[in-house]
């Protein structure tokens, strides 16, 4: 592969995919690099969870549009992505998580986002395996759900492809250099392709990139595990609503969650505070033990489930939890070569994806972008305070 492109994204998951797109749909020239395969990496999770419940503004005008253009994502794409509306329920357990929530549905519905605060009966008959005593209320919103990030990946690719986007398989990026004219020479395994416009969506990878491309990205990568109950264990706990009928429920205090799996069974997860950074992506069943106790707390129904298969993947983590998404100085970039970061989600990158996408094409093509996201600029990490978590609904 020797040639040239008006824009290279490296990165072949659901937010490289949504660029890519959005980009060739501009008109751009557009080769995407990915070392695997598409959705090989975090993007290959079997479900993921759509919603737009955040508490910061520029997150929850993110989610919410990407969650609009996933309801419209068959009729404007073309592809069945196996979208649900089960709705989102967060399970609160404390008054502070209740304040918390009730500040951050202000800010929703400033965005149009259908949630509201539930008292702990209304969250117990909604979340249906919840145990009221351990509430002291939930947040809920109808919109949201879950659909299949591999399906979304292939729409998005084969849109992308149909408007003359290149999608490179098996090809890693190796090295950049600066060349004349605010352009990189960027060497692969494939061969060398020059551009004068580099955007990072690897994910939990996008550290390494940046560091081939001479820029600072603080992203780190740490595990996350989900596992399945069987239908026949789910079937055996005698719910009065089928378990694709669940809303996705998180409780708040432990960061536990579950939904069904669309095949009858429930997808069940935990966020092991003690999980330490690294590309391990080993499926494993220490955390098991972390799941069950917080289940037992909020709904003792799910705690003695039998777990079979799992999955393991990646967050991509940033020392705020909120995303790097924006032009990034230093290395190539002071050479006059555009690098634009879409990275760091912490878990959130399917949700915000068709947004993202959009947002990467107007910083590439010079509109003003759909959302404005400078406050998640990737240079913000050189201040101190940067550090500090802000978003409340981070999982």
């Amino acid at each position: 592969m020797v040639g040239s492109a008006d824009v290279v994204v490296v990165g072949g998951g659901v937010v490289g995919a949504s660029a890519a797109f959005r980009c060739a749909q501009a008109g751009l020239d557009v080769v995407l690099l990915e070392r695997g395969e598409p959705a090989g990496g975090s993007s290959g999770k079997p479900v993921g969870g759509v919603r737009a419940q955040f508490s910061g503004a520029t997150n929850v005008a993110l989610a919410a549009r990407s969650l609009a253009a996933y309801h419209r994502f068959t009729a404007e794409m073309g592809a069945d992505v196996g979208l649900r509306r089960t709705g989102y329920l967060f399970a609160l357990r404390t008054a502070a998580h209740v304040e918390a929530f009730r500040r951050a549905a202000v800010v929703q519905h400033a965005h149009g986002v259908p949630s509201r605060l539930l008292g702990p009966a209304e969250a117990a008959r909604r979340g249906v395996v919840l145990r009221a005593e351990a509430l002291e209320g939930a947040a809920w919103s109808p919109d949201d759900g879950v659909a299949r990030p591999r399906a979304v990946v292939a729409a998005y690719l084969a849109a992308a492809t149909a408007l003359g986007a290149r999608v490179r398989r098996g090809c890693a990026l190796l090295g950049a250099e600066a060349i004349p004219g605010g352009r990189a020479r960027l060497r692969t395994t494939a061969g060398d392709v020059e551009t004068p416009v580099v955007v990072v969506a690897a994910g939990a990878w996008s550290a390494g990139v940046g560091r081939l491309l001479g820029v600072d990205l603080p992203v780190r990568p740490v595990r996350r595990q989900i596992a399945f109950a069987p239908p026949a264990a789910t079937a055996a706990l005698g719910l009065p609503v089928p378990p694709e009928a669940l809303p996705f429920t998180i409780d708040q205090t432990s960061c536990a969650y579950w939904h069904g799996d669309g095949e009858g069974g429930l997808l069940l997860g935990w966020a092991d505070p003690d999980q330490a950074e690294g590309e391990d992506v080993t499926v494993d069943d220490g955390w098991h033990a972390g799941l069950r106790a917080a289940l037992a707390e909020v709904a003792p129904a799910l705690a003695g489930l039998p777990l079979g298969r799992g999955w393991a993947g990646l967050y991509e983590v940033t020392p705020d939890r909120d995303a790097a998404l924006g032009p990034v100085r230093g290395g190539l970039a002071d050479d006059g070569v555009r690098v634009v970061a879409a990275t760091g989600f912490s878990g959130h990158g399917f949700l915000m994806a068709p947004a993202v996408g959009e947002v990467v094409r107007d910083l590439v093509t010079g509109r003003p972008p759909v959302v404005d996201v400078a406050g998640l600029s990737p240079d913000r990490f050189g201040a101190a305070a940067a550090a500090v978590r802000t978003e409340v609904a981070i999982v």
